[in-house]
């Protein structure tokens, strides 16, 4: 026990969170992040790179954006490459040429969205991998190996996730091994120069999310995340969760809500005391032909803007937007080149990140409530 104490206050000089700001109308929070390879500002949007690469985009294109973190996925690099090559590399960010924060998933998610054959039991889960059908067991104790191997800086614990629409007695036995699953995450997990996080869970139930809660609150040293929300469910059923989940969450630690990345909801959810969010969206609708913009979703590929030759927002001060036409991007897109999708995931990405720094802003010059407002009554779902 003295050993774990010790190595709790190792974690803690390495890690710290101190909020600077909470707005008095929302509860919005803005706040630094204090990690060994250096400081996240906080409300902050994280660009994913699933398989140590955010697609499509260089080191230097997600600097010049402003990403302050990204992340990628245990279970991916467990397959692919494997986790003891990206070791011998040197960790994660040597492999990737990445030199600040990344956070790992602990790729639990990922198990249950793309194995149809799995097992789940207190010893962890059996899947076959969606690439070769080849048989793994997927333990706690392995979940941690691996994200000690990748030498990311936040580690996520494994976790059962449930969709939308889950009975009762399902999301109840997925927080029944979620809990047991943290314990060994947490018995396991080696610290120093990373932080392990648990995952709330508990699908649409409020009882269950509060006990999950209270499951959690132990074994979050700094740092605590949301997962099961859009899952399918409505919006409206994410944000009352959220709602429900905001007076009951830890106050002095980050907050981090999983796989949530639509600019409402990210207002939305840094509205209800959110830190971190990431999602795969931005890159996913760029490669499908669609930007963000404050109005809402553009589907660049569309015929309308073939002599368009304006920007895909006036005001964005993005890299593309800076120096290519949605008449040229349409083009790209349409004639199947990959700078398409590139140029829209560069615009993309900054979007959000934008949208997290100019909500960072609002917090700190106590305007939130009315940037909030005016965001939402333009951006058109």
């Amino acid at each position: 026990m003295k050993k774990k104490e010790n190595l709790i206050g190792k974690i803690m000089e390495e890690f710290s969170f101190e909020i600077e700001k909470i707005c008095p109308k929302t509860g919005a929070r803005a706040g630094i992040f204090h990690t060994p390879r250096g400081d996240i500002k906080t409300p902050v949007f994280m660009p994913v790179g699933t398989q140590a690469t955010v697609k499509g985009l260089r080191r230097e294109d997600l600097d010049e954006m402003g990403a302050q973190i990204i992340l990628s996925n245990t279970y991916h690099l467990f397959l692919r490459p494997g986790h003891e090559i990206i070791r011998k590399a040197g960790g994660l960010h040597k492999f990737m040429n990445y030199d600040k924060p990344i956070l790992t998933d602990s790729g639990g998610f990922q198990v249950f969205s793309l194995s149809d054959l799995r097992k789940v039991s207190e010893n962890g889960v059996e899947f076959r991998s969606h690439l070769s059908g080849e048989k793994f067991l997927m333990t706690p104790e392995l979940c941690m190996d691996i994200q000690e191997a990748l030498d990311s800086d936040i580690h996520m614990a494994l976790d059962q996730c449930t969709e939308a629409g889950a009975t009762r007695e399902e999301a109840e036995r997925a927080r029944d091994l979620t809990k047991i699953w943290l314990e060994k995450c947490y018995n396991h997990h080696k610290g120093g120069k990373h932080i392990l996080f648990p995952i709330v869970q508990g699908n649409m139930f409020k009882d269950l999310r509060a006990k999950c809660i209270e499951d959690c609150r132990p074994y979050a040293r700094c740092g605590i995340a949301i997962g099961g929300l859009s899952v399918g469910e409505e919006k409206s059923v994410m944000y009352d969760i959220l709602d429900f989940m905001n007076p009951l969450l830890p106050q002095n630690m980050p907050r981090y809500l999983m796989g949530v990345g639509s600019p409402d909801c990210l207002i939305e959810g840094f509205a209800r005391g959110i830190d971190m969010m990431d999602c795969v969206l931005p890159t996913r609708i760029a490669r499908n032909g669609t930007a963000f913009s404050k109005y809402g979703k553009m589907v660049i590929k569309n015929s309308t803007f073939k002599e368009d030759f304006a920007p895909i927002e006036e005001d964005c001060d993005c890299y593309t937007c800076k120096h290519y036409s949605r008449a040229y991007i349409r083009h790209l897109i349409n004639a199947d080149e990959m700078l398409g999708a590139e140029l829209l995931s560069i615009h993309n990405l900054r979007f959000l990140i934008r949208l997290a720094e100019n909500t960072r802003k609002a917090i700190m010059g106590d305007y939130f409530a009315e940037f909030k407002d005016e965001f939402l009554a333009k951006y058109k779902i």
